[in-house]
Parts: C-alpha cells; sequence; structure tokens
C-alpha cells in the first residue's frame, strides 16, 4: 500500500479541526428526511462503531489523544433556536430509540453547564472528544509501519490505475481518495461539494471558571444556530469555540480565505464571550481556520467512478473526525469489492444532489451566507430579519439544499 501526501500527513483540517467525534444520532431528523425510517436508523446505528471504534485504536496503540467520551449536548441561546433544538429527540422517540436524544429544560442544562444565554438543550450520550493532531500523528505513526508513506508528493493527475504526482508515478489495481476539501477540486466531484471556512479561538487554562460555571464533564456542545457555534474544553482546561460562518470557495480552489480571515476568527470571539459570558475572563491565545468539504445535502458520499477502480469519500461537511472511521470502513470494503451492510448505507447508494455550477454557485452561496448570518445577528439582538434576509435564508430550502444545521 502506497499513501500519498501533498505535504505532511495531519498538517491539514485533519490535524486542527474542533476534536469533536460522534456518529449521526445528532442527523436524525435529516436522515429520516433524506433516507427514510429505515435508511436513517442504518446510518445512526453503524454510527454507533465510531467511538469504541477510537477508543480500541487508541487502547492497542497506547496513543493518549485526550479522548474523553462525555455525551454531546445542542443548546439554544436565542428565542429563534428554541424550535430547532429538540427535534432530535422527536425523532429518536418515533424510531424508538427515546434514549439518544435526551430534552433537558433549563434547570437540569444547568447542572451541565450554566450560562444565562442558554434556555434548553438536548443531551446525546453518543458523543467525544479528541485532541485531533493526537490523534492524527497516531494514526501516521501506525501506517507509517505498515505501508510506504510519501510526503510531500502533490497528485497531479489521477486515472484507473495510475496516479501521478511531482515526483514520480505510483501504479495500482485500486486508487482512494480522500483528501478533505481538496476533492472539491477533482472533476468527479466538483458539482457534488463545496468548500467553507471554519474557525476557532482557544483560550488559555481555566480550569476555575469551568468549574464556577459547572462545565467539568467534558460535553461537546453546539447551538442552534445555521452556522454554529461549537464548543468544548480540553485536557489542560482550555475553552475551544469555534465558528461555522467561514467564507464560501469557488471553484474548489483553496486559498488564503480559509486560514487568514481575521472577521470569522473574531466572530468565533464574539461567540465565546456571548455564549459563556462568565469566561469574560478568559484571554484567547490561539485562532486558527481551515476549509470543510460540504455536500449539498451535508452528509457525506461514498462510491466508485464509473468504469474505473477510483473510490472516493468526501463530503463530511464539518464532522469528519468521527465519521471519517466509519468512512474509512467504508473505503476498506469498497476496494475489495465487498458487498455487506456498510456497502448497503444510503451513504454509498443515494444518489447526491449537484450544486449549481461556478460562478452561480459561489454568487448563490455568498448571498445565502450573508442573509443567514443577517438573520442570525438579528434574532441574537431580539429583531425581527429584514425580508430579504428571511428570502435569501430560506433559498435552500426551496431548493432542496442544505446550508448550515437547519
Amino acid at each position: 500500500m502506497v499513501v500519498l501526501e501533498a505535504e505532511e500527513c495531519g498538517l491539514g483540517p485533519s490535524g486542527r479541526n474542533g476534536g469533536f467525534v460522534h456518529g449521526y444520532w445528532s442527523h436524525l431528523p435529516r436522515l429520516r428526511e433524506r433516507f427514510g425510517d429505515e435508511g436513517a436508523l442504518a446510518v445512526a446505528r453503524a454510527g454507533d462503531r465510531i467511538v469504541p471504534g477510537i477508543r480500541d485504536f487508541c487502547e492497542r496503540h497506547q496513543a493518549d489523544v485526550w479522548l474523553r467520551e462525555g455525551g454531546m449536548l445542542r443548546v439554544s441561546a436565542a428565542p429563534a433556536q428554541d424550535a430547532a433544538v429538540g427535534d432530535e429527540v422527536e425523532a429518536a422517540r418515533e424510531l424508538g430509540s427515546p434514549e439518544e436524544a435526551v430534552l433537558l429544560e433549563a434547570e437540569t442544562l444547568a447542572e451541565r453547564i450554566r450560562s444565562p444565554r442558554f434556555r434548553k438543550g438536548v443531551f446525546m450520550r453518543d458523543g467525544a472528544t479528541v485532541q485531533p493532531a493526537r490523534l492524527v500523528r497516531a494514526l501516521r505513526r501506525e501506517v507509517v509501519s505498515r505501508a510506504r508513506v510519501h510526503e510531500h508528493s502533490r497528485v497531479s493527475k489521477i486515472e484507473s490505475g495510475l496516479v501521478e504526482t511531482d515526483r514520480g508515478r505510483v501504479r495500482a489495481k485500486d486508487v482512494v481518495v480522500a483528501t478533505n476539501a481538496a476533492a472539491a477540486g477533482w472533476k468527479p466531484l466538483s458539482r457534488r461539494l463545496t468548500v467553507f471556512g471554519s474557525y476557532v479561538v482557544l483560550t488559555e487554562p481555566v480550569p476555575e471558571l469551568l468549574e464556577q460555571i459547572g462545565w467539568t464533564g467534558g460535553e461537546a456542545i453546539f447551538d442552534g444556530r445555521m452556522f454554529l457555534h461549537y464548543f468544548r474544553t480540553t485536557n489542560d482546561g482550555r475553552v475551544l469555540m469555534g465558528s461555522g460562518s467561514g467564507p464560501i470557495g469557488y471553484g474548489g480552489r483553496l486559498d488564503a480565505r480559509f486560514t487568514e480571515d481575521a472577521a470569522t476568527g473574531a466572530r468565533a470571539e464574539q461567540g465565546l464571550r456571548r455564549l459563556l459570558p462568565d469566561l469574560a475572563e478568559a484571554r484567547v491565545t490561539h485562532s486558527w481556520g481551515g476549509p470543510i468539504d460540504v455536500s449539498s445535502d451535508h452528509l457525506p458520499f461514498f462510491g466508485t467512478v464509473p468504469g474505473t477502480r477510483i473510490h472516493y469519500g468526501a463530503g463530511y461537511s464539518g464532522h469528519g473526525a468521527g465519521p471519517s472511521w466509519l468512512g474509512g470502513q467504508i473505503l476498506a470494503r469498497l476496494v475489495q469489492g465487498d458487498d455487506d451492510e456498510l456497502t448497503r448505507l444510503p451513504l454509498v447508494t443515494r444518489r447526491v444532489p449537484k450544486l449549481p455550477p461556478e460562478p452561480l454557485r459561489r454568487l448563490g452561496g455568498g448571498l445565502v451566507r450573508a442573509s443567514i448570518m443577517a438573520c442570525e445577528e438579528a434574532e441574537e439582538e431580539g429583531r425581527r430579519p429584514s425580508l430579504a434576509a428571511r428570502a435569501g435564508a430560506a433559498l435552500p430550502r426551496l431548493l432542496r439544499m442544505s446550508v448550515g444545521t437547519r
């Protein structure tokens, strides 16, 4: 086996993401809408393997990746978010798994984390956190011991049985393309992916402030915004706060907007100060961003290019730290030609809607992004969004596409 890496393994988003690890119980309403009850349950139950799979890897290889299995919380932080927060509870109940999503009213939620902004929440036991750079380094060590890894070998051409780089060629019966956001620039997937930026800020260690607000259980948390805030604690007592409101790409290009957009980093810090005001004294010490590959329905997809043995997995849509484990299991089976419960999942068999061609995708995406941000700013300030903003934010639903979390 040969692994080709354009730069260094883990240097991109896989080594600096938010560190949330989970499956698909939190996506249950969207799964039902796309796949029906049976398909939704199949995907959610397949996702149950993710956290145990990562735990098993860490135990077998003595890898300290700061894995913490504290579950996951989705919180409403504004009246406009109330309706969206809780639909997981109804879906889980109707599908016979009420334990997967438990509604928490404000008082019960405050037992896990106290914030004057939080109105209610949902607790999902399917959730953990990791330090992503530690995880990717541990994975790299194991891959290097079993395969030939060629870093600084950017792929310039992919054909059936042949991969060309700027340093040479590799011939192989099977080729797997698993390149995250870079796949948006690959022709076979270019109409099914776009790229968004996501940014995080990290505070200094503040264990005493975490004790003060009662956030000591290690829960990974995200709010009910369409361009959500996602936040967690670290083993050394820091708080990571992320914002999924970054810029949208053009034609699969990965440029400086995904790593140097100060405005999105500032929004992440604003989210920290607004959502957790008791952490006002916590100094932000680091900020960074990266690109995420977003599919038209915000779910990953896997398959094989027709007429070839070129296999692919893409579209993790900002949730790849956990589901990429499942994706690896699926891709291994596609290479082997297996027909089993994983290769029959809707993540493999469905038809992924195409996105508009450029420049309509960039222009339309920019309009929708601006509209959603205007709506959410107004909602958090207690104002009614303008008609133009509401119309722009509703456009994806009218076109049967997903943007953000709703």
